[in-house]
């Protein structure tokens, strides 16, 4: 009995001091918790997240100006909010926590849109939008997504600048609030995206934007992973107004270097940027002399920014400064193997970007960021990343890195950059192509697809999500094309004998042993000929109706075609059986690139500041023309949905370049060149009889407006594409001395 009570008053205890506890932990919820930054994720049974705020000592002076105001924004004095404006900035961030794509977005106008389209809504006269913001609107309204009807789009985007949201910036637009919830189509936000790269003010830099979000979409750069709506908000990278809005640098490290032995940096770590002396952010760099040798671990840090940093300054850094000055910043860059990029005032840096485009390998510190569309990229592949709280552990995990590892790291930052970061148009698209797999889940692009090369951006999913569809992933898959072709002859005239060369080309074309079909694109405003005017062929022959009659009609994705490889003719071209079979051979082995006959090359005319063409015979070359052509059957699908329609139409217009512009897409794609096979003089008919009327070729302005296409492609795509090469492959023993006999392609040599 006595040991029953003994038992009891026991467990009374127990359970007296569990409550008191759980109470002070409660109470502890609420009180001010000085030096706190880790992140702190919403519980699972709590209606709110936790909200732990830093405690401050005393207030700093502002000692940021000029440039320096950019990444970490203008700095003036400072006064503490009030509990008050506390919450409104946590009624803000967390009012919409819960959104997700199948609670906040209407599936439904999408579905009438017809396909996903992009409305702007119009800049307001006389209102000021900053030139990154104005980018963001300009990259959109040039993609294929775009639409100038708001009924039909899918998601709209606002014509307010909202990208910085800080109080304290010259770029802040105070009217926000009551502009956007004016809007007839605003209805509380819903598929409405709205950029962002900078928000909050200081001291405390929290993700409030100053209005309500309501149901829209984020599109938000420095986010920080409690606050992100996972599968809802869009991560983008923070960038300065510098980055260009479409084209960009490439990266440093060429891609595709056969070289697995690339030299080894100089230096193991870099890092060069301001030191914080207190306040948020402060900690890391303030800790990074402790791993800093001189050597090959160099990290160099300032106090000397803002007027008033020698107020602030503490024993370390007049020699700071010292050392800070003996190097500089872009020869640390492209001279290191890792860069170590840690969180500023906010958790993103410009740091992310530079080091991606210097093949440096991103080390990043900045617990909780949710990093740059990190809904579809692996940055295991391209980046280490850290932890700041494991900061001198930081050289030795550098060090540990093998070589084979380092080189594939190195790789991957030169494919993200060129793919998704390196112009503001690529990271507008990129948001856009996320969305847009979101709502057409079913067609959703695997992970394959965007973190290999080319990326997601070339890789249409309307025309397939299984990769091993696409060309330039055959190699990843151990995948081969289809062992035939089909013969797509573009006929513009109807023809007047049995000896007019498009009749002779049929011919040579169906004693193809790799010939599956010839299709005829009848593009003649006249009726084409009855079966029986046509050869008799071992191989199916069919006869369709270009649907616009225009020179981008031979680039249709028509139903018809369904081998892997198209070989595309001209009615005028003169080619061999011999001539057709060598070059599919060769296509086979370079499934992803244009392989044909007719070369042109393209050169800079520094008299008019301009691209030029050639069709000089030169030892290099730059495009092989798809009048006698073997290309990949999805450069159709990509020509037709990719192209804005002011190109094709332009193309249309001349009835000239199409040829060129699919030049430009393939090497844009790719990053090849193309290949040209043996050389012959003549590929064509010198004159078409039929009519009398001459060929395109013949005709004095055909030259001219080629070179004015060079000029209006470049333009569209930012950069120039076209790659020089001076490989042309030809048959073994090919012009050999020997017996003719022992080679397989007899009548090249004869043409």
């Amino acid at each position: 009995m006595q040991a029953r009570k003994r038992y009891l008053l026991v467990t009374v205890g127990a359970c007296l001091v569990l409550l008191a506890y759980l109470w002070g932990l409660q109470i502890g919820e609420y009180q001010p918790q000085p030096n706190q930054y880790q992140n702190h994720q919403e519980g699972p049974s709590s209606g709110a997240p936790s909200r732990h705020w830093p405690g401050w000592s005393h207030p700093l002076e502002p000692y940021l100006e000029g440039a320096e105001q950019e990444e970490d924004s203008p700095l003036v004095q400072h006064q503490h909010t009030s509990p008050r404006e506390r919450r409104e900035v946590r009624k803000h961030i967390f009012k919409s926590r819960r959104c997700r794509m199948e609670t906040c977005f209407d599936f439904h106008r999408c579905q009438q849109a017809h396909g996903f389209k992009v409305y702007v809504y119009p800049v307001q006269k006389g209102e000021t939008v900053s030139e990154s913001y104005q980018k963001i609107l300009l990259s959109i309204q040039e993609s294929r997504f775009h639409t100038s009807d708001p009924s039909q789009a899918c998601v709209l985007v606002l014509g307010v600048d909202t990208l910085d949201r800080d109080q304290l910036s010259p770029h802040y637009v105070s009217t926000v609030r009551g502009r956007i919830h004016s809007l007839p189509s605003w209805n509380d936000g819903r598929n409405h995206l709205i950029f962002n790269l900078y928000s909050g003010t200081w001291p405390d830099y929290t993700e409030d934007l100053g209005f309500d979000l309501g149901q829209a979409m984020l599109a938000k750069a420095s986010v920080a992973v409690e606050t992100f709506r996972p599968g809802f908000d869009v991560s983008i990278p923070l960038f300065s107004k510098e980055h260009p809005q479409k084209g960009g640098d490439r990266g440093y490290l060429a891609l595709g270097n056969s070289n697995r032995n690339v030299p080894s940096r100089k230096y193991l770590l870099v890092f060069k940027g301001k030191r914080y002396l207190t306040g948020i952010g402060s900690e890391t760099r303030n800790a990074l002399y402790h791993i800093h040798n001189g050597e090959d671990v160099v990290l160099l840090t300032t106090c000397k920014h803002g007027k008033d940093w020698e107020r602030h300054k503490d024993r370390r850094c007049d020699r700071d400064n010292q050392e800070y000055t003996k190097f500089d910043y872009q020869e640390l860059l492209h001279n290191s193997t890792f860069c170590l990029v840690p969180r500023g005032r906010r958790l993103g840096s410009f740091r992310f970007l530079e080091a991606l485009q210097a093949a440096c390998i991103p080390v990043l510190l900045s617990n909780g960021w949710e990093l740059p569309f990190s809904e579809v990229i692996d940055w295991s592949k391209a980046a280490i990343l850290g932890d700041e709280r494991l900061l001198l552990q930081v050289p030795s995990i550098t060090r540990s890195v093998s070589g084979e590892r380092t080189l594939s790291l190195r790789q991957q930052t030169q494919f993200l950059w060129d793919a998704y970061f390196s112009s503001v148009a690529k990271i507008v698209l990129t948001t856009l192509e996320i969305i847009q797999d979101r709502i057409e889940s079913h067609i959703a692009r695997p992970g394959l697809m965007w973190n290999s090369l080319p990326g997601a951006l070339y890789a249409l999913p309307q025309f397939s999500t299984d990769p091993a569809l696409f060309p330039f992933y055959y190699p990843l898959l151990g995948k081969s094309p289809s062992p035939q072709f089909t013969a797509l002859v573009q006929v513009v005239s109807p023809p007047q004998s049995q000896v007019t060369p498009v009749l002779k080309l049929i011919t040579a074309l169906a004693k193809s042993k790799f010939c599956a079909q010839i299709v005829v694109l009848w593009n003649c405003d006249k009726p084409s000929p009855p079966r029986n005017k046509w050869p008799t062929t071992s191989v199916r022959l069919t006869v369709i109706e270009g649907k616009t009659k225009t020179m981008s009609s031979r680039f249709f994705p028509h139903d018809v075609i369904l081998t892997d490889a198209v070989l595309s003719l001209d009615e005028d071209s003169v080619l061999s059986t011999n001539e057709v079979d060598f070059a599919f051979r060769v296509w086979q082995s370079f499934p992803e690139r244009i392989v044909g006959y007719p070369a042109r090359s393209h050169y800079w005319d520094g008299g008019k500041s301009r691209w030029g063409y050639t069709s000089k015979w030169t030892n290099d070359y730059s495009m092989v023309l798809t009048g006698a052509a073997f290309y990949h059957r999805y450069y159709h699908y990509l020509y037709t949905y990719f192209l804005p329609v002011s190109l094709v139409a332009m193309v249309d217009h001349m009835a000239n370049c199409e040829d060129i512009l699919m030049n430009f897409l393939v090497s844009a794609v790719t990053k090849l060149p193309p290949i040209k096979v043996t050389q012959k003089k003549q590929y064509k008919e010198t004159m078409m009889t039929q009519g009398s009327r001459a060929s395109r070729w013949a005709d004095p302005e055909h030259f001219s407006q080629r070179q004015a296409c060079m000029a209006s492609f470049s333009a569209w795509l930012g950069f120039m594409p076209l790659l020089h090469s001076q490989m042309r492959l030809d048959p073994v023993l090919f012009k050999d001395q020997v017996s003719i006999l022992r080679k397989k392609y007899r009548d090249i040599e004869r043409l």
